[in-house]
């Protein structure tokens, strides 16, 4: 039996956002090196990015409790290798090369982990079909 408003609708993740002690260099970041779109800035210390559904909200800390490291963000790519060699030719510092995380039944997870300008963690992605 459903409980009273159980199905309210929750569809997506829509925003997440992201801790940016200096967002001038977080934009350049994710807007120059990643290649997100960057559809606009608020004040106080605002910016905005897309990525393909999700908007990415970059923000310098309102107070203490929101001054931490962000959950690592997954980027999904279709070729992790030609994603990693263009972004570490844009100065991204990756913490290892693309590197398989799983092997399932018709496919293999690969990802690569580096670093945005606030040291928070985030990866590259691809799932490779099993030949």
């Amino acid at each position: 039996m459903d409980q009273p408003g159980a199905n309210f609708g929750i569809r997506r993740i829509a925003q997440v956002a992201v801790r940016a002690r200096d967002v001038d260099a977080s934009v350049d970041f994710y807007r120059d090196a990643l290649g997100l779109q960057l559809l606009f800035r608020a004040p106080p210390g605002l910016a905005f990015l897309r990525c393909g559904d999700l908007q990415l909200m970059l923000s310098a800390p309102e107070s203490p409790e929101f001054d931490h490291p962000c959950s690592v963000l997954y980027f999904e790519v279709d070729d992790i290798d030609t994603a990693y060699r263009v972004l570490a030719e844009r100065g991204v510092v990756f913490l290892g090369e693309p590197h398989r995380v799983h092997r399932a039944e018709n496919h293999e997870l690969w990802m690569a982990f580096f670093r945005d300008p606030d040291d928070n963690v985030l990866a590259l992605q691809t799932r490779r079909p099993l030949v």
